[in-house]
């Protein structure tokens, strides 16, 4: 058998290596800033007191407890009605005892009706059960409201970003290469 000389290809692959950093990205997101203010509503009442008026000048009138100038002209208008009683009276007496003749004692009868008889002024009032005047006016409430309010103050904050780059190293580690090895050729022939 005859060997037919062969000729040796090697090849050779290239390699790549390849170094890569991810890229990082942090963020952060502060919280918004929130302020709130709140005032409060106000309420004002104010309330007077109400007015209370009493006339009891007809009830003091009516105890004798009254004005003096009211009591000496009420003596006045009564001294002429007591002076008639009087007059009246003394006529009754007289005629009492000018009539002797119907029998009894009218001296004695006079005497006596002299004894237990009074002369009375009505210098006072008439006594009544409304103779107190009672007047009160109220007074209506002052009421104020101040309204109140709250107030929202909102600030947005801005998110924080920081990034960093990745990083991307493309190298060879192998080039690529192709041997050929030639046969041994014997030259004797």
């Amino acid at each position: 058998m005859v060997s037919f000389p062969s000729i040796s290809i090697h090849q050779q692959f290239a390699q790549l290596g390849i170094d890569a950093d991810h890229a990082t990205l942090e963020q952060k997101q502060p919280k918004a800033t929130y302020e709130m203010k709140r005032v409060p509503p106000k309420l004002q009442i104010e309330s007077p007191r109400g007015d209370l008026q009493i006339d009891q000048s007809k009830a003091w009138d009516a105890l004798n407890r009254g004005g003096h100038l009211e009591t000496m002209n009420r003596i006045y208008s009564e001294a002429k009605n007591v002076a008639l009683q009087g007059i009246a009276r003394i006529v009754e007496q007289g005629n009492r005892l000018g009539n002797i003749a119907a029998g009894g004692n009218p001296i004695a009868d006079n005497a006596q009706q002299l004894f237990f008889e009074r002369f009375e002024f009505n210098f006072v009032g008439p006594a009544a059960y409304d103779n107190v005047d009672i007047h009160y006016t109220a007074n209506k409430p002052r009421i104020e409201v101040t309204d109140g309010l709250v107030e929202v103050n909102v600030q947005v904050n801005r998110p924080e970003l920081n990034v960093s780059r990745g990083k991307l190293d493309i190298y060879m580690l192998q080039y690529p290469k192709v041997e050929i090895t030639p046969p041994q050729i014997d030259l004797k022939i």
